[in-house]
């Protein structure tokens, strides 16, 4: 399990990540594993608003 700190430094830089791709479209050369993750970030999102 990971501490508080930890999952607040990972969410930043998913948040981070995030921006960064929507700049420059780098999500389409990030690894499988950051692209699944980021998905995943915005389903959770999605599956909150409804």
């Amino acid at each position: 399990m990971a501490t508080e700190k930890q999952r607040a430094a990972a969410r930043k830089n998913i948040k981070k990540a995030a921006a960064a791709a929507k700049q420059k479209r780098t999500i389409a050369h990030l690894p499988k594993a950051t692209r699944t993750a980021l998905g995943k970030e915005g389903a959770k999102g999605r599956a909150k608003k409804s």
